[in-house]
């Protein structure tokens, strides 16, 4: 049975990757999920998995390299899918050094366990093993609205402090492929949405808002523009990377979606009006007269959209989630979810979200 370990398996993107896994594979693998619990680490986005015999949560920090090893020293593992990060923009405008902390310093430990553990004594790996890390599109920096691309020998050119850490772990990433020959690949992706997605993020933000008729913070004019990914297809594309990709390659991961955040905001509140019954009395708050413009965000680039063709051509990867779609199954998990989002967006989280969007 192949072991995988998860990092950040507890977050929105690791949570759903390991539910595809399992639905994929059932009994054929065995997963360890390694997660600290943040703010947006949440045990409860997995209570369905969590009585697996395949199954084990180990409450430890990616940064903590003791913790680490002992995990790759009590278990023969595989393969390692590191997603554990700090993730949103506006938190790595206002705290950058937790940033480069986890998203740093932590993938430096994740290598180095992996890289002791799986190790010859000749300097060569030991077969089958491989390390795949989650990164973003934002590395890239900002395309302008000239329907160009992100491809993966588009140069690096990050532009916040969230960028900047993913783009050194990256390097980080690269240097151990080229210095070490560790067996690893690097995915760069979209802006995802879908299920157990932390509210703070533009679309559950917007969701949860409008039902309740609260106000919808846009950035500047609303015309920045994100390449979105639905969850799935991008948990189907890190799995296809591990299974079918080059050893040492950078895959983009892009959801072919592009979208201004404002026409996100529309899509939604349509959408909204759309399912709801026609007597559910959340009707009447949703309104576009709930959008409110706030200053823009430092730093804020202009667009983002990813080329997926290596992908595809390699590895036989292409989106299936249209975004209309999408964001029908993501409001109907959200409507079927209401406690899970009254429960996250309690405490620290309504503090922070007072202060960022005041």
């Amino acid at each position: 049975m192949r072991t995988y370990l998860v990092t950040g398996g507890a977050g929105f993107i690791g949570s759903n990757y390991i539910h595809y896994m399992f639905r994929k594979y059932n009994n054929e693998i065995r997963i360890i999920n390694v997660d600290v619990l943040t703010y947006a680490g949440n045990l409860e986005n997995l209570k369905d998995v969590e009585k697996r015999d395949n199954y084990t949560f180990i409450k430890a920090d990616v940064c903590d390299k003791d913790a680490i090893a002992k995990i790759f020293e009590e278990n023969d593992i595989d393969r390692v899918v590191h997603f554990a990060a700090e993730s949103h923009v506006d938190r790595s405008i206002k705290d950058p050094e937790a940033f480069v902390r986890t998203n740093v310093l932590g993938t430096f430990v994740m290598l180095n366990c992996a890289k002791n553990a799986w190790m010859l004594e000749d300097g060569t790996f030991k077969e089958g093993k491989k390390f795949l890390h989650v990164s973003t599109d934002e590395v890239y920096g900002s395309l302008e609205d000239d329907g160009s691309y992100f491809y993966e020998t588009t140069p690096y050119d990050p532009h916040s402090p969230y960028s900047a850490s993913k783009a050194s772990s990256d390097m980080l990433v690269r240097a151990y492929i080229d210095t070490y020959k560790f067996p690893a690949n690097i995915t760069n992706c979209s802006n995802n949405y879908g299920p157990y997605q932390f509210p703070e993020k533009l679309i559950p933000l917007v969701i949860n808002n409008a039902l309740q008729g609260k106000s919808l913070p846009v950035y500047g004019d609303g015309k920045n523009v994100r390449d979105w990914l639905y969850v799935d297809d991008h948990a189907k594309g890190i799995d296809m990377v591990h299974e079918n990709g080059r050893l040492g390659e950078t895959y983009n991961i892009g959801g072919h979606n592009e979208k201004q955040n404002i026409e996100i905001i529309h899509i939604i509140l349509d959408t909204l009006l759309e399912m709801l019954p026609e007597n559910d009395p959340r009707r009447a708050h949703i309104s576009r007269d709930l959008i409110t413009y706030v200053e823009d965000r430092k730093g804020h680039d202009v667009r983002y959209a990813i080329a997926p063709d290596k992908i595809k051509a390699e590895v036989g990867w292409y989106p299936e989630t249209m975004f209309e779609e999408g964001i029908k199954k993501t409001i109907k998990w959200f409507f079927e979810n209401e406690d899970w989002m009254k429960r996250v967006t309690s405490g620290d989280y309504q503090a922070y979200y007072e202060e960022m969007y005041k």
